[in-house]
């Protein structure tokens, strides 16, 4: 599968001062996956070492046939996901 970065995750990258390499790293090895059904798009989340600390990150994305264009990243707080979860928002894919 191609992998892509759009704009703002590059962005994104640079202003967060996130290593290059993560959010592909996120998609790859990320066994945490759910569909964000306000938006559509696909979110992995993984607990990575972020800021010299751990942390859950996620990386957004679409994909469509053999090509993935990761959107953003964003380190997440605490309780964020377990409240996409739990209200709906996201859903896990099997």
């Amino acid at each position: 599968m191609k992998i892509t970065y759009s704009k703002h995750l590059e962005q994104r990258l640079s202003l967060r001062g996130i290593d290059y390499n993560l959010p592909k790293r996120v998609f790859l090895e990320s066994h945490d996956k759910y569909i964000d059904l306000e938006n559509g798009h696909f979110i992995a989340v993984m607990q990575v070492e972020l800021y010299n600390k751990p942390r859950e990150v996620m990386t957004a994305y679409v994909a469509e046939e053999d090509i993935a264009r990761l959107l953003t990243i964003h380190p997440l707080k605490m309780g964020q996901k377990e409240n996409r979860i739990k209200s709906g928002r996201w859903r896990r894919l099997e």
